[in-house]
């Protein structure tokens, strides 16, 4: 049965792991935030969002199609220093408020997609992001609450608030933190190496390095950049003069995360055109890019909602015999450099799943660096990890 929460109140959970799903008839962004008991993040690792989209026990999934932007707590994966875990959304349109679009969470079961808990809050105004809700821990077991406070200085107001050094904040962001200076605990406190980061990587500023679980939209000048890409995936073999026989593939998907096509060395063409594989290289040896997928994003039917890019080992050697594995995004069209991922450490398996592409609520196709192995020799058996990952 589905608990309807007020402000303030608050339900058991009855599962381990939850998504919490926020919608509001304009585009959010929802991002999670890993507080210990004193309310504060321990460094920037605890805030998770759209340019950070995995945290220790939390993770961030983007919209795509009819599925929104969310946020997944596995209680079980938290660490012990963790008790609450802060849901929030923030306007994705600079210059808008919350005024008249409430939005409304829903607190889903990660596993089975039961609507367990939700909470739309009261009339808003001038807010621009929004705490919704927080999933705590209440003795041994966790709770969530619907909490609905608000913020008129966006998601840096919120991240600043909870502790995340922000760079490069908005104007009314320096002065929020100001105001909150005098409760601040007296003692020092050392910054995290890598400041986080809340502006959207887009390709404004040229070719774009990506890291392992980083993210960049393919916008420029906030529209759209290109109708056609092409994904370029290259390795090289370890030594001793053996051939590492890997294959490339592009598995398609719909919102529910259910697997629509592949396109791979034995089916080199879908969707009538719009994914085509360039073909089988049996070794790795040569300049350049082994393997070669041309998405013409255009002509994708509106079902596909996410494109996952893979490589797995056919011969069955593992990646630890592979070196200078890479995956970059090209414009198809001119054949320039957009977005590049270099994987920098091989792990004793047969398949990595190296990145995704997923078409965002607003229509923006956005490139996450993924970069996690598996044990799959064929493209077949890449579908259930691959899937896992969107």
């Amino acid at each position: 049965m589905t608990t309807v929460l007020t402000q303030g109140g608050n339900a058991p959970l009855t599962t381990a792991r939850v998504t919490v799903e926020v919608t509001a008839p304009k585009a959010l962004d929802v991002s999670g935030l890993l507080l210990t008991e004193a309310g504060k993040v321990r460094s920037d690792a605890d805030f998770v969002f759209f340019n950070a989209p995995n945290g220790p026990g939390v993770t961030h999934r983007p919209a795509a199609g009819s599925t929104p932007d969310a946020i997944t707590v596995d209680t079980g994966s938290l660490p012990s220093e963790i008790s609450k875990v802060v849901v929030t959304a923030s306007l994705d349109d600079a210059g808008a408020t919350f005024a008249g679009t409430e939005p409304t969470a829903t607190v889903r079961d990660a596993d089975s997609g039961a609507v367990l808990v939700t909470f739309t809050p009261p009339r808003l105004t001038r807010e621009t992001a929004l705490v919704v809700v927080e999933v705590y821990r209440r003795g041994d077991s966790w709770k969530v609450r619907a909490v609905g406070q608000g913020y008129d200085n966006g998601l840096a107001g919120i991240a600043t608030d909870f502790g995340v050094s922000v760079e490069e904040p908005a104007a009314p962001a320096p002065a929020a933190a100001a105001q909150a200076a005098p409760t601040a605990p007296p003692k020092p406190v050392t910054p995290p190496a890598v400041p986080a980061s809340l502006t959207k990587v887009t390709l404004d500023k040229g070719r774009v390095s990506l890291t392992k679980g980083g993210s960049v939209s393919l916008e420029k000048n906030g529209k759209p950049f290109l109708s056609s890409v092409r994904m370029g995936l290259g390795w090289e073999p370890a030594g001793r003069g053996r051939n590492i026989d890997l294959d490339a593939s592009c598995l398609a998907f719909d919102a529910q995360r259910n697997k629509l096509e592949t396109a791979w060395f034995m089916k080199l063409s879908i969707f009538n055109g719009a994914i085509a594989h360039s073909g089988d290289n049996l070794t790795g040896e040569g300049a350049g890019d082994d393997e070669a997928i041309t998405v013409h994003l255009d002509g994708l039917p509106p079902e596909v909602c996410g494109l996952v890019f893979v490589v797995n080992s056919f011969s069955g050697q593992k990646f630890t015999d592979v070196k200078n594995a890479y995956c970059r995004l090209l414009d198809a069209g001119t054949g320039q450099e957009l977005v590049r991922f270099d994987l920098t450490q091989s792990e004793p398996h047969t398949g990595v799943v190296m990145c995704k592409l997923v078409r965002q609520f607003s229509g923006e196709w956005v490139m996450t660096a993924i970069g996690e192995y598996v044990n799959a020799k064929t493209a077949r058996a890449m579908a259930k990890p691959a899937a896992a990952m969107l």
